[in-house]
């Protein structure tokens, strides 16, 4: 396994932070315990937990990634929006705890009451 380019770094931590994803006013996934993955240059990416998306609303996709830092990805659609969500089913040890998580392009950060 090569290592990481200097300077580019990726971390992986439990997060609270309340988050969801709503498509066309249907909710997709709701979670307070998403994994948060930071990775050097990209925007802060949460993974949802299994049991916090509503998997039964996705559809396979066809489309697969290689990340040299995470592994290989897979997608999963809604109507009229392909490749939303992705998830690695065997990531790459330095990230492995994502493993079977959901990511989604979409998450909207709950701000929850005090």
């Amino acid at each position: 396994m090569t290592p990481p380019p200097v300077g580019h770094r990726i971390t992986v931590e439990q997060g609270t932070t309340h988050v969801r994803v709503v498509r066309d006013g249907q909710l997709l996934a709701e979670s307070r315990r998403p994994l948060l993955l930071r990775e050097t240059g990209l925007p802060v990416r949460y993974y949802l937990p299994p049991d916090d998306v509503h998997t039964e609303l996705l559809t396979p996709s066809d489309t697969t990634t290689h990340c040299p830092f995470k592994g290989d990805a897979s997608y999963w659609s809604v109507p009229e929006r392909d490749d939303l969500v992705w998830s690695y089913a065997e990531p790459l040890p330095q990230v492995a705890g994502i493993k079977g998580h959901f990511c989604f392009y979409e998450t909207e950060v709950v701000a929850d009451p005090e």
